[in-house]
C-alpha cells in the first residue's frame, strides 16, 4: 500500500512577495556589477573623496605645532587666554569682591577707540592650576551679557534678572562643587549657578580675572575682527576657608594672542590701590569654533571637502543605472520578465544605495585619519571631535552617498534621460552646496540654499557647535550650516522621497 503524503502547505501571499523581490533584487544586483564602467564609477568616487581631502590639506608648513592648542577637560580645543591675579586657595573657602568699573579699548587698525567687547569679562574664578585647559568655575561681569556663570569653556549660565546687572560677586567652593552668587547691594545675594568639577585638586588658584575676545564687525560676507582689552576696577576682596597669606599674584595665562593678534598697546597687568584691585586683560575662555580661529586649522568636516565630488560622481551612476535600459530598450524585457514595476524601482534604489553607501563609508572612514595626518605634519590643527560626532560624520557622509544616488535615479526614472538628470542633480544638490559654503552668495541667500534645497544633506557632516558665548562667524561659508545635522539631512530625504513615490507612479501609468 502507498503511502499518500499530504501536500506542501501553501505559500502566503507575503512570502510570495518575499521571493519575488528577491528575486528582482538578485537581477538588478547583476546588471550592476556586470556592467564594468558602474563599477569603476564607484570605485573612483572613493578614490577622489580620499585624494580630494588630502590634498585640500596641503599648504605651506607652518611654524607651531598643531599640539599647542590647549585643549578643555573634555578634550575639546579651547581658548585659555586671560590676565590672572590669584592666590592659593587649600581645601574649601570662599571669595568676595565687588567689579566697580569695566571700560575698555579697541583696536582698528592704527586706531584705537574707547568701547567694551561685549563678551569682555571681568569677575572671579577658581580654577585647577594655571594650566591652560585645566578645570575651571567663574562668575563675572560682561560687557553686554549682564553676569554670567561659566565652567569647563562651554558651559554658560545667565544670572536670575534680578541680579543680572549685579556687581557684587562671590564664589564658594566646597569639595568638587563651585556655586556663584550675585548680590547688587552686598546684603542680599541670589545663587546663579552651582557646577561641579570632577577630580579638582586640593589646592587651586583663586581670584580676580580679566578677558576680552575680539571685537566682532558684522559684513554682508562674514565680519571683521578687531583686537580688544578690557580694564576692570575691584574693590577689597572678602576671603574665607584655606587661603594662604600673602600678596597677590599677576600674570597672564596662556597667550592672548589665541584670540587674534593683539598689538604691544593691548596687554594685561594689574595694579593694587588701596586694598582693590585694577586689572587690564586680553584673550577668552571659551571653545575655538569657527571664524578666525580656524585660520590655521580644519574641523573635522574639512577634511571630507572632496566628497562633494565622490556624491556627484555616484549621482552619476545611479542616474546611469535608471536610464541605460531606456536607451537601449531593454527596460521592455525588465517590465516582462518583473510585471510589478514598482518592486523593479525599489530593486534598483537598493542596490545603488546600498553600494554608494558602502563607498561612502570606506571613503569618509579613510580620508578623515590620512587627511589628519597630513594637516597636523604640516602644523595646522583638526579641532578634535568625539568617537560618537566622528561615527555620525563617517555614517552620514556613506548615508549622504546613498540618498544622493537613488535621488538621481529616481530623477532619471522621471525623465528617462541620464545626462538631464545629472544636470538637475547638479542644480539642486551640487551648485547650491558649493555657492553657499564657497561664500558666493551673501549670508542670507546662503542659509536659505541650505534650509529649502538638497543641498541641506550636507549638515550631517557639521561638527561645529554654535555657543551663545561666543561671537563669531555663524554662516555657511565659515563652516556652518543653518539647520542641525539630522535636520538638514531629513531635508534631503524628503526631496527623494516625493522623487521615488512620483517615479513609482509614473512607472505604472506610462509605457516602456
Amino acid at each position: 500500500m502507498t503511502a499518500v503524503l499530504p501536500p506542501p502547505p501553501p505559500r502566503t501571499d507575503r512570502r510570495r512577495a518575499l521571493d519575488g523581490f528577491a528575486r528582482v533584487l538578485r537581477a538588478e544586483w547583476t546588471k550592476f556589477r556586470t556592467v564594468r564602467g558602474w563599477v569603476i564609477g564607484i570605485a573612483v568616487a572613493a578614490l577622489v573623496t580620499v585624494l580630494i581631502g588630502i590634498l585640500a590639506t596641503a599648504g605651506p608648513t607652518l611654524n607651531h605645532r598643531p599640539d599647542a592648542i590647549p585643549r578643555g577637560p573634555d578634550g575639546r580645543a579651547v581658548n585659555d587666554a586671560f590676565y590672572f591675579v590669584h592666590r592659593t586657595l587649600r581645601g574649601d573657602g570662599s571669595i568676595t569682591v565687588p567689579v566697580t568699573s569695566l571700560t575698555g579699548m579697541i583696536s582698528a587698525g592704527p586706531d584705537m577707540r574707547r568701547g567694551v567687547e561685549p563678551w569682555a569679562k571681568a569677575g572671579i574664578i577658581v580654577k585647577d592650576g594655571l594650566r591652560p585647559g585645566s578645570h575651571y568655575a567663574a562668575i563675572m561681569v560682561t560687557g553686554g551679557h549682564g553676569v554670567r556663570m561659566q565652567h569647563d569653556y562651554v558651559h554658560d549660565t545667565a544670572a536670575p534678572r534680578a541680579v543680572a546687572s549685579a556687581r557684587w560677586l562671590r564664589l564658594v567652593r566646597s569639595g568638587e562643587t563651585v556655586t556663584g552668587y550675585g548680590s547688587a547691594d552686598g546684603a542680599r545675594w541670589t545663587r546663579v549657578g552651582s557646577v561641579r568639577l570632577p577630580g579638582l585638586a586640593t589646592e587651586v588658584r583663586a581670584g580676580a580675572f580679566v578677558a576680552s575676545p575680539m571685537d566682532m564687525a558684522p559684513t554682508s560676507h562674514g565680519a571683521t575682527f578687531d583686537p580688544a582689552v578690557a580694564t576692570a576696577t575691584f574693590g577689597t576682596a572678602v576671603l574665607t576657608g584655606g587661603w594662604t597669606p600673602g600678596a597677590w599674584k599677576g600674570g597672564q595665562v596662556g597667550s592672548a594672542g589665541t584670540s587674534g593678534s593683539y598689538t604691544d598697546t593691548l596687554h594685561g597687568g594689574f595694579t593694587e590701590s588701596g586694598r582693590g584691585l585694577t586689572v587690564t586683560g586680553a584673550g577668552d575662555i571659551a571653545p575655538i569654533v569657527g571664524g578666525p580661529a580656524l585660520g590655521t586649522g580644519y574641523a573635522v568636516e574639512n577634511l571630507l571637502v572632496g566628497a562633494f565630488a565622490g556624491i556627484l560622481l555616484t549621482a552619476v551612476v545611479g542616474a546611469l543605472f535608471a536610464s541605460a535600459e531606456y536607451r537601449r530598450g531593454l527596460i521592455r524585457l525588465t517590465f516582462a520578465a518583473s510585471p510589478r514595476r514598482g518592486r523593479v524601482l525599489a530593486a534598483k534604489a537598493l542596490v545603488i544605495g546600498l553600494s554608494a553607501f558602502l563607498t561612502g563609508l570606506v571613503a569618509a572612514a579613510v580620508a578623515i585619519p590620512l587627511a589628519t595626518m597630513r594637516a597636523r605634519g604640516h602644523g595646522f590643527f583638526v579641532l578634535p571631535a568625539s568617537a560618537w560626532t566622528q561615527a555620525r560624520v563617517v555614517a552620514g557622509t556613506a548615508l549622504l552617498f546613498a540618498v544622493a544616488s537613488v535621488l538621481a535615479l529616481a530623477v532619471a526614472t522621471l525623465i528617462r534621460r541620464g545626462a538631464a538628470a545629472v544636470t538637475i542633480i547638479v542644480a539642486v544638490l551640487v551648485l547650491p552646496y558649493v555657492l553657499a559654503t564657497g561664500g558666493m552668495l551673501p549670508d542670507g541667500p546662503s542659509a536659505w540654499l541650505l534650509r529649502v534645497t538638497p543641498a541641506a544633506g550636507f549638515a550631517i557632516q557639521q561638527t561645529l557647535v554654535r555657543y551663545p558665548q561666543v561671537d563669531t562667524v555663524y554662516t555657511p561659508s565659515s563652516g556652518y550650516f543653518p539647520l542641525p545635522p539630522w535636520a538638514g539631512f531629513a531635508v534631503l530625504c524628503a526631496y527623494t522621497a516625493v522623487a521615488l513615490a512620483a517615479a513609482a507612479h509614473l512607472l505604472r501609468r506610462r509605457d516602456a
